[in-house]
C-alpha cells in the first residue's frame, strides 16, 4: 500500500527550499561589492514637517516642496544609479537669445554632479553659444524647420523629439526632460525631481478647483476632458521620467495633435492640453510643486519657499514668429 507524504511533511519541506533559495541568493551576492548609502544627515521625524501644504497625492505619491526631502539622502541615492539625463529644449527663430541664461543656469542648478546631454533644437545652429559644461555634461545640437507661428513650433516640438527619441536620445538616456528654454534656474533643481513620469502643477491654477482649470472642453478634440473631472493643471513647460514613458507620453502629444489636425481642430494648449488628458488618466509617479516652474511675471507667496526655475518676462510680440497670436 502507497503512503503519501503528511501535509506537515510537505510544508517543512517546502520552508525548507525556500530558507536554500534565501541562502543561496545571500551567498552569491555576498560576494559583490553592493553599494550602500553612507552619508550623515539628520534623522529623518514622523512629527515634524510641512503643514502649510499637502505633500502626498489621493493616488500615493509625494507631491514634492521645499521641506519635504533631504537633499543629501536624495542625491546618494540616485547617485548609486549613476543615471543618464536628457534635457530636451527648442531654440526656435528669436528664442536662441535664451540658450545662454538656459545653459550656464542649468550647470549651476540642474542635477549638478549628475550625467545630463542638452538636446537642443534649433533652426539656428550657429546661435548656440560655447558653454563651459561640467564633467559628464555634454550638448547635442539637432537642426528643424523654422516656423512662421509660435503654435507650430509647440506642436513641431512632440514631433521632432518623438523622432530623435527614437532614432538617438533612447541610446544615449534613462531619464528624459521636456522644457521650455524661456527660462532661468535660480535654485537646486535635483534627484528628487526624477521618477517615472514627474510631473509639475501649473503655478497659475495649483489653489483653483478643477472647473476652472483650462483644459479642452471641446468634444470634437482629442484632448477633450469633461466638466466634473481633474486632478491638478500641469504645465508643459517642464515634466519628465524614464526615457521610455515619456517616449510613450511625447509621442501620444504628437498622435493626438495630428488627429485633431485633420479634423481641423488644434487643442486650445496645444501638446499641454494633450498632456493634461494624459495624465489625468495615466496617474504621474511624482507630482512636483510650482517651485520647479514659477514665473517672473508673478510675486512669490508663502507656500513656495524657494524658486528653482522660472520663466523670463519677455515680449511675445517680438520673439514669437507671429507676433505672439
Amino acid at each position: 500500500m502507497l503512503r503519501y507524504p503528511s501535509k506537515t511533511y510537505l510544508n517543512v519541506l517546502a520552508i525548507s527550499a525556500f530558507l536554500l533559495i534565501v541562502l543561496g541568493a545571500v551567498y552569491i551576492y555576498s560576494g559583490y561589492d553592493i553599494p550602500s548609502i553612507r552619508v550623515k544627515y539628520p534623522q529623518p521625524s514622523t512629527q515634524r514637517g510641512r503643514t502649510d501644504v499637502n505633500s502626498v497625492t489621493n493616488w500615493n505619491v509625494p507631491l514634492v516642496w521645499e521641506g519635504t526631502f533631504d537633499p543629501v539622502v536624495i542625491d546618494a541615492i540616485y547617485k548609486r544609479m549613476d543615471p543618464r539625463i536628457a534635457v530636451v529644449v527648442f531654440a526656435v527663430g528669436k528664442y536662441t537669445r535664451f540658450l545662454k541664461g538656459f545653459l550656464e543656469s542649468g550647470e549651476k542648478y540642474f542635477l549638478v554632479d549628475f550625467r545630463v546631454t542638452y538636446y537642443i533644437f534649433t533652426d539656428n545652429e550657429q546661435d548656440v553659444p560655447k558653454i563651459a559644461l561640467g564633467k559628464g555634461r555634454t550638448i547635442s545640437v539637432i537642426t528643424v524647420p523654422s516656423a512662421h507661428r509660435w503654435q507650430e513650433v509647440v506642436l513641431g516640438r512632440m514631433k521632432w523629439a518623438t523622432l530623435t527619441i527614437d532614432k538617438q536620445i533612447r541610446n544615449e538616456a534613462d531619464y528624459l526632460f521636456m522644457m521650455d528654454i524661456d527660462s532661468i534656474f535660480h535654485n537646486r533643481f535635483g534627484a528628487e525631481s526624477l521618477s517615472r513620469m514627474s510631473a509639475v502643477l501649473h503655478r497659475g491654477y495649483y489653489k483653483s478647483t478643477r472647473d476652472s482649470f483650462p483644459y479642452e472642453r471641446r468634444s470634437q478634440s482629442q484632448a477633450y476632458i469633461p466638466a466634473g473631472e481633474g486632478d491638478y493643471y500641469y504645465t508643459a513647460a517642464v515634466w519628465g521620467g524614464y526615457l521610455e514613458d515619456m517616449y510613450t507620453l511625447v509621442r501620444y502629444c504628437y498622435e493626438q495633435s495630428e488627429v485633431d489636425a485633420k479634423n481641423n481642430i488644434e487643442a486650445v494648449w496645444q501638446e499641454e492640453s494633450h498632456l493634461n488628458k494624459y495624465l489625468l488618466y495615466n496617474k504621474p509617479t511624482k507630482v512636483l510643486s510650482p517651485e520647479y516652474l514659477w514665473s517672473d511675471y508673478d510675486k512669490k507667496p508663502a507656500d513656495i519657499k524657494v524658486i528653482r526655475i522660472s520663466q523670463l518676462i519677455k515680449n511675445y510680440a517680438e520673439v514669437r514668429p507671429n507676433g505672439g497670436h
